[in-house]
């Protein structure tokens, strides 16, 4: 029996093209809460950035952000966090710096970034998050969440940064999260560690977990279920790691999952 789905949000139950969660996709969660599975929300953004999502789909279960560093409860309470070294992260500002690669930097659930350019009012935009512009050197650099290199132009650029930072900072967890961003964090900031820490604080056995996302941080996520399920519009290395592959989030393959699996 599932006692809790833990699901990314971005292409799996949330559509980009569509801008919001589908009439299916609410009521299927909603059907969950009301026969007592759990629902949690495990995502690469950035706590402030999921709040509201859970908000709208009604949960009060704590919610898992970026990429597993972070854990708040319904009331805001931190009850799990990895954060970045200082300097690590230093280093990774560096290196953006001397290779001109745009930076998100992440402290205490605060966006910064250098420049207000067209990438991170694009990013910010599907997001409805804000942040804040400023010179870094002017930051203390700590209580740092996570960093995110993006390139909207060019996916290959951010392979080569995976490839190259994963081989710099092997005691980091560097990997790519869409075919345009590359996640720097703490190497137990994921979401195999999130959900295995909740797993744990609740009594739930890995066998009554269903897990699903869409892209390579979702290996991650994968890893953590009884029931590993990948999107229809998955990557295709996401997809190998699978036990089951459900149909696109345009097609409300997380309807159709739950569906099989939580009868």
């Amino acid at each position: 029996m599932i006692k809790l789905v833990a699901t990314d949000i971005d292409g799996t139950i949330l559509n980009w093209d569509f801008g919001g969660f589908t009439p299916k996709v609410k009521e299927c969660i909603k059907k969950l809460n009301s026969n007592g599975v759990k629902v949690v929300l495990v995502t690469g953004r950035m706590h402030k950035s999921a709040e509201f999502l859970a908000d709208e789909l009604g949960l009060d279960t704590p919610i898992v952000s970026y990429q597993g560093g972070l854990i708040k409860d319904k009331k805001g309470n931190i009850i799990y966090q990895k954060n970045l070294d200082s300097q690590k992260a230093k280093e990774i500002i560096g290196w953006a710096k001397k290779n001109n690669i745009h930076i998100n930097l992440y402290m205490n659930d605060v966006l910064y970034v250098e420049k207000d350019d067209e990438t991170v009012r694009k990013y910010t935009g599907e997001r409805s998050i804000d942040y804040q512009v400023c010179d870094f050197n002017s930051l203390e650099i700590k209580n740092v969440n996570k960093i995110l290199a993006i390139d909207f132009q060019n996916a290959r650029n951010v392979t080569e940064w995976v490839e190259t930072l994963s081989k710099k900072f092997p005691d980091l967890y560097i990997v790519k999260s869409t075919p345009y961003f590359c996640e720097i964090s703490h190497t137990q900031a994921r979401k195999s560690c999130a959900v295995e820490f909740l797993c744990e604080k609740w009594g739930i056995k890995k066998e009554e977990v269903m897990t699903i996302g869409d892209q390579n941080n979702d290996i991650e996520l994968l890893k953590s279920g009884g029931i590993k399920v990948a999107m229809g519009n998955a990557t295709s290395e996401l997809k190998s790691c699978a036990d089951y592959i459900t149909d696109t989030v345009e097609n409300d393959g997380f309807v159709k999952a739950v569906g099989i699996f939580c009868k």
